[in-house]
């Protein structure tokens, strides 16, 4: 378990990445290709990237020094995930260039207890070697290959998230953000208890806290592993099983129409939707948006619910099952 301690200055000071980090989404994305893991959330991505990188030899290039850096459980370096500072991936690689040739060595003496380390990482940051730069070039290159092609799906579930941890924040203020985030974590004030693999302290200590939502992180959030940095706390966030399936449900649409499939693909692609949200999303009136819904709704595709002042619409398992059958099918 990992143990977040807030003072009041921390409380006031919680902060949401507005959108996916690309460094994070790139380390976590290449844990999950190198395992089973998440086989209904990232089957049909990882299926994708394989058949990518079997016709790409410059990006399994790539890969390779990634591989050795990135293990799919245990430490993971903390300068391959920079300050997020929605810069975007030009940003994050600019600042992995800038690392320190003593946190380098920090950190890798670090993972070498754990796994043995190639040698061209003995290079990293020393005076007239080109490795870092390499490296922060093969972290560009993979994320071209594993994750930019499916960036808006990427941001789209992101996006959910940031609506629902934002509408909380302004319905019931930071309680009830931090209630928010369970099963991932307990709010117990001031400690934050978060589900972690190892036992951890971490005191903010003024600094506040920064919640960045990931798609490829899973199961439980993550951390720096230096209390000295910037605090983050990543975690994941929920996704409809067809997030990489989607785009080829021509037979969907012959079956319900193309208006009312893609309010059907608008709100199934996100954990919960107002209908103005959807409107906006599909790009049609209100009141057209509020009857395809009650038609999605009266036949067992859509469920809608009150919270609040909003009414949240999401797929049924039948909605899921609908849209993920004629993806495939279209895909064959």
């Amino acid at each position: 378990m990992l143990r977040i301690h807030f003072t009041s200055h921390d409380l006031q000071n919680i902060r949401i990445a507005r959108q996916p980090d690309p460094l994070w989404e790139l380390i976590c994305g290449v844990c999950r290709l190198e395992t089973g893991q998440g086989p209904l959330d990232f089957g049909p991505w990882r299926r994708a990237a394989k058949e990518r990188l079997s016709k790409d030899p410059v990006a399994v290039r790539a890969l390779s020094p990634l591989r050795a850096l990135i293990p799919a459980a245990g430490y993971i370096p903390d300068f391959l995930t920079p300050p997020v500072t929605g810069g975007g991936l030009p940003a994050g690689l600019d600042q992995v260039r800038r690392t320190p040739r003593a946190r380098l060595v920090h950190e890798l003496t670090r993972l070498a207890e754990s796994r043995p380390l190639p040698n061209w990482t003995t290079s990293l940051g020393r005076p007239g070697s080109d490795a870092l730069t390499s490296l922060a070039a093969a972290l560009g290159i993979s994320f071209r290959a594993l994750v930019e092609p499916h960036w808006p799906h990427i941001r789209t579930a992101v996006g959910n998230d940031v609506d629902l941890r934002s509408r909380a924040l302004l319905d019931g203020g930071t309680r009830a953000l931090l209630d928010g985030l369970r099963p991932l974590a307990r709010w117990k004030a001031p400690v934050l208890e978060v589900d972690y693999p190892t036992e951890r302290d971490l005191y903010l200590e003024g600094r506040g806290l920064l919640l960045v939502p990931s798609f490829f992180c899973w199961r439980r959030p993550t951390a720096l592993a230096d209390p000295g940095l910037d605090p983050v706390l990543v975690y994941p966030v929920e996704k409809a099983p067809l997030a990489f399936a989607r785009g080829t449900d021509d037979g969907v649409e012959r079956l319900l129409g193309r208006t009312r499939t893609a309010v059907l693909t608008e709100v199934a692609g996100r954990k919960a939707r107002t209908t103005s949200e959807v409107a906006e999303a599909v790009g049609i009136a209100l009141p057209s948006v509020s009857y395809q819904i009650g038609v999605l709704r009266d036949g067992g595709l859509v469920a809608s619910h009150r919270d609040g002042r909003y009414v949240l619409h999401t797929a049924t398992p039948l909605g899921l099952r609908l849209l993920s059958t004629g993806s495939f099918a279209g895909a064959r």
